[in-house]
């Protein structure tokens, strides 16, 4: 059997599928595995100014993106730091207390259930305004998160 230049030609990719596969499947996977986080176990960090916070994960997501996440425990009155930006964007997840958000000086109020979000390079900031502590997770995604 004979095959012309052009039939060859399109059987170029096919043959070529094995080797994209092979390539691809031999690339190293970095990125976080699957888990769980049990709360008590992870380790605590307190600030002198009483803020408490507990690192849960950092790394690279299987997508490529990174992400690193972790708890906040902020005393009445208590700010984690003062209004900041960054390239990754931001997500807050309240469990208890009341959080004020702000960002480029708009103020969002955030409760129990509650979720903000500050995208990439907005400055932002959060301040406990509450009579009790304010506890909230925090999930970073973007360049600089991981």
């Amino acid at each position: 059997m004979t095959m012309t230049r052009r039939e060859m030609c399109l059987l170029l990719p096919t043959a070529m599928l094995p080797a994209a596969a092979l390539a691809e499947a031999s690339e190293p996977d970095d990125s976080l595995l699957s888990a769980s986080y049990a709360f008590e176990k992870l380790p605590l960090h307190t600030a002198p100014s009483g803020v408490q916070t507990r690192a849960i994960f950092k790394g690279k997501l299987a997508t490529g993106e990174s992400i690193e996440t972790h708890a906040t425990t902020l005393p009445p009155g208590g700010m984690p730091h003062p209004p900041h930006h960054h390239v990754h964007s931001e997500m807050f997840f309240m469990r208890e207390g009341t959080l004020e958000l702000t960002v480029n000086g708009k103020t969002y109020p955030l409760g129990p259930g509650g979720v903000g979000f500050v995208r990439s390079n907005e400055e932002h900031g959060v301040k406990n305004v509450g009579s009790t502590p304010a506890n909230y997770f925090v999930v970073a995604v973007g360049p600089t998160a991981g």
